[in-house]
């Protein structure tokens, strides 16, 4: 399927990037764009109406969150198969990062309605040009599960990657975060962008450890950069991991730290390990 946007004459849904901080951000065409259609989504339609009463945008707005996502689908479909044009904007950033918004762009798709977004500012974009880290590659996760256990299995799933890793999280939960990455992560480099585009814009660069002692005097919404693994892999031989293995089980290690211990030192496959030490503990 092809979607020729601005020449098929078809309604059109605009996935509308606002300003994460500086209202400066907020650029000509998204203006003209959210005062031209005929309605607005937004997650919070209190924070939306200060921006677009700042800008003189009187379109009307309808609520659209993630507990009234299909209610609100049907509306707006609705809105589209009159021949009208519809916007989504969140409360900072690009519509869908990290934000609902997907059930919405897909069903608009199946409906053979127009897609297509208004370029503007994003937050982990911001942060990780900044960085310092390598652009080459890197991985967009966003925010973990709230809860430690979980978090730290999904920080497990992620500990190998090569590729800068990109995190979003809430000043409450910062240093629980950061107590979870360093334990699972080890001491690595990262950066802590905070108040982005803002007065109290602040970049906080180090080691996990060093990030983490100032944590508590953090305050806004805070985008986490982690630098990739960069960990040789060790050319380690079996004989030799069963010699390790049996010297940390006469230690008093379980098999759980064992794993962790060897597949820490020699980045290697935890399963590998986990085998090895099932067969020779």
């Amino acid at each position: 399927m092809r979607q020729q946007t601005f020449v098929n004459g078809k309604p059109t849904l605009y996935l509308v990037a606002t300003p994460v901080g500086n209202l400066g951000e907020f650029t000509p065409r998204a203006i003209e764009t959210l005062k031209s259609v005929s309605v607005i989504g937004c997650e919070d339609t209190r924070t939306s109406k200060i921006l677009l009463n700042h800008f003189d945008i009187s379109t009307p707005v309808l609520s659209y969150h993630k507990f009234n996502e299909r209610e609100s689908v049907e509306k707006f479909l609705g809105i589209m198969s009159e021949g009208k044009d519809i916007a989504l904007i969140s409360d900072a950033g690009y519509p869908l990062v990290s934000d609902p918004g997907s059930v919405l762009v897909n069903e608009v798709i199946k409906a053979g309605f127009n897609v297509t977004t208004i370029s503007g500012a994003s937050a982990f974009l911001n942060a990780l040009v900044a960085s310092g880290f390598s652009l080459t590659r890197f991985t967009f996760v966003g925010f973990l599960d709230s809860k430690s256990s979980a978090r730290k299995k999904e920080l497990e799933g992620l500990k190998n990657n090569k590729e800068t890793l990109i995190f979003y999280e809430s000043p409450h939960r910062i240093k629980e975060f950061l107590t979870d990455l360093l334990k699972v992560f080890g001491d690595r480099n990262i950066v802590l962008a905070r108040e982005l585009t803002k007065k109290f814009e602040e970049y906080v660069r180090g080691s996990v450890s060093e990030v983490l002692e100032v944590a508590d005097s953090l305050k806004g919404e805070m985008v986490v950069i982690v630098e990739g693994n960069n960990k040789v892999i060790e050319n380690v031989g079996e004989n030799e991991l069963i010699c390790q293995i049996s010297e940390l089980t006469k230690q008093g290690k379980t098999s759980k730290e064992i794993v962790s211990i060897l597949t820490d030192k020699y980045n290697i496959k935890k399963n590998y390990v986990y085998d090895l030490v099932c067969k020779n503990k």
